[in-house]
């Protein structure tokens, strides 16, 4: 790589800078393989695990959930480093690169979990291996990807910044959205007799499609492999069009994080993360326990029997619906009745996620009594999720943002991430308490989910008690700080008063 000359400056230019539709592109393959994974970990775990001998081996529901969540929660802590590898040694690009190709290698490692080295190697040994390659990949880039998009502009074209981050969040839930579909369906049996339209087709693409070759943990886990190794040949094709900001050196970076000063800033800015990772250990449970729970629903929705693990598509759908909605009618409407800082959108994010859960716990009621409810109530459950979602998740990575001073944007951005971390191993941790050995748990049922409803709800009421106490430090690109109570409208950076 090092005969090329790369740019290390934006260059002078009003337009969109060239390396941006490679890093678009990147995105929307790299977060297709890894929802496309993410969305049948626990159904696998629980339904097709095998042993060596091609016995079932699966896992019970609150052991799945565990080691799911502690795999999340590994993804996101890993970030840290690769923050400090980037900013300080290797530079983003040699950072992303080369943590993609370990990426790829664990996308490979689960693929062989249908294949014949499955009765060499125990599958569980794979899968762990295969995870930990995922969580050193996906988390060591996590905190390279945007600020690299923001790296590639200058003064003269800072003005599409807004429309390059549109395109980037829309490529993210647009992979998302596609993988949760496709995916789940090739793990898991089909029979096209079941939906009228399948069954219409010509018999020999009917029979292709209910091949089972079609449909085994090989193709499943290896198609996400394919797009991630499609992500990473996207990415090196843009080498010589992005621009290189050049690592610091560790000295530079020691001096910048290990002071006074940045001590104090970071305190102030890890108040809100405890709160913020309890919204975070509900929500990934959308993954988890709440396909567990599709999984005794009745699944037919317009038309068509859905797999419990497609049903989380909806939820980057919503997203979709709700930014728009959010920033251009709810916010302005609320503004005009009571000042909407950040801080207040995350409270109240905090208590609606609760109602999610609630009505999760409802729903679970009617099946702990026998019943089969429609699955559009979990759908409702989602609409009420990405609700809280929308109030929390994009406002406290704004506030992380611009909570930090410019040399420490990478770092700072993990304590975004680390919020998502803390969450997951809560909920890992309580599923790893709750199980008893002689195979039953604690928690079960509606008493699972309403437990987290109160800790939601507890959680809620103190982040309201606690914050506003809180003294916020904005800080601008040429790092002129507002002390006080400074925290920012939405999209907009806060002018010092003349």
């Amino acid at each position: 790589m090092a005969k090329y000359k790369y740019l290390t400056s934006p260059p002078k230019i009003s337009t969109m800078p060239p390396g941006v539709p490679y890093i678009v592109g990147n995105e929307a393959a790299e977060r297709f393989s890894y929802y496309g994974m993410n969305s049948i970990l626990t159904i696998f775990m629980t339904k097709y695990l095998l042993d060596k001998m091609g016995h079932l081996s699966v896992m019970p529901p609150a052991n799945a959930e565990a080691w799911y969540h502690t795999f999340v929660s590994a993804l996101y802590f890993l970030p840290i480093f690769g923050a400090v590898l980037a900013d300080a040694v290797f530079g983003k690009f040699r950072v992303v690169f080369w943590l993609s190709i370990v990426y790829c290698g664990g996308h490979a490692t689960l693929a062989l979990i249908g294949s014949p080295v499955a009765h060499a190697i125990e599958p569980r040994y794979l899968l762990a291996v295969g995870l930990l390659m995922i969580a050193l990949g996906a988390g060591g880039i996590k905190p390279c990807v945007s600020t690299n998009v923001g790296d590639q502009f200058g003064d003269t074209n800072k003005h599409l910044l807004t429309r390059v981050f549109n395109w980037f969040y829309f490529s993210i839930n647009a992979g998302s959205a596609c993988s949760t579909l496709l995916i789940p369906w090739l793990l898991e049996p089909y029979q096209a007799a079941s939906d009228g339209f399948i069954a219409k087709l010509p018999p020999s693409i009917v029979s292709f499609l209910e091949s089972p070759r079609l449909h085994s943990p090989d193709i499943a886990f290896g198609l996400p492999g394919v797009f991630m190794a499609i992500a990473t040949f996207i990415f090196w094709l843009g080498r010589k069009k992005f621009v290189h900001i050049p690592p610091v050196g560790l000295r530079t970076y020691g001096r910048e994080i290990f002071n006074k000063q940045t001590g104090k800033i970071l305190l102030n800015i890890l108040i809100p993360v405890p709160f913020i990772a309890i919204f975070w250990a509900l929500w990934q449970q959308n993954f988890s326990s709440w396909i567990i729970q599709a999984e005794s629903m009745d699944r037919h929705l317009f038309g068509i029997e859905w797999l419990s693990s497609q049903i989380q598509t909806v939820n980057p759908i919503f997203i979709l619906i709700m930014l728009p909605l959010f920033s251009y009618w709810l916010y302005p409407a609320v503004e005009k009745v009571i000042r909407l800082t950040p801080l207040r959108k995350i409270g109240a994010g905090l208590f609606v996620t609760a109602g999610s859960f609630f009505l999760v716990a409802m729903i679970q009621t009617r099946i702990d009594a026998g019943a089969r409810p429609g699955i559009i109530w979990q759908v409702w459950a989602f609409v009420i999720l990405t609700a809280g979602e929308t109030l929390v998740s994009p406002t406290h990575l704004e506030f992380s943002y611009t909570q930090g001073p410019v040399k420490l944007k990478s770092l700072v951005m993990c304590t975004y991430l680390l919020a998502v971390s803390l969450g997951n191993q809560f909920t890992a941790a309580v599923n790893f308490f709750i199980q008893n050995p002689d195979g039953s748990v604690k928690l079960q049922g509606t008493s699972y989910f309403m437990f987290f409803v109160w800790v939601m709800l507890g959680t809620a009421v103190l982040f309201a008690i606690v914050t506003p106490f809180y003294k916020g430090r904005t800080y601008l690109q040429d790092q002129t700080e507002v002390t006080g109570d400074a925290e920012p409208a939405v999209g907009f950076a806060v002018q010092p008063e003349a």
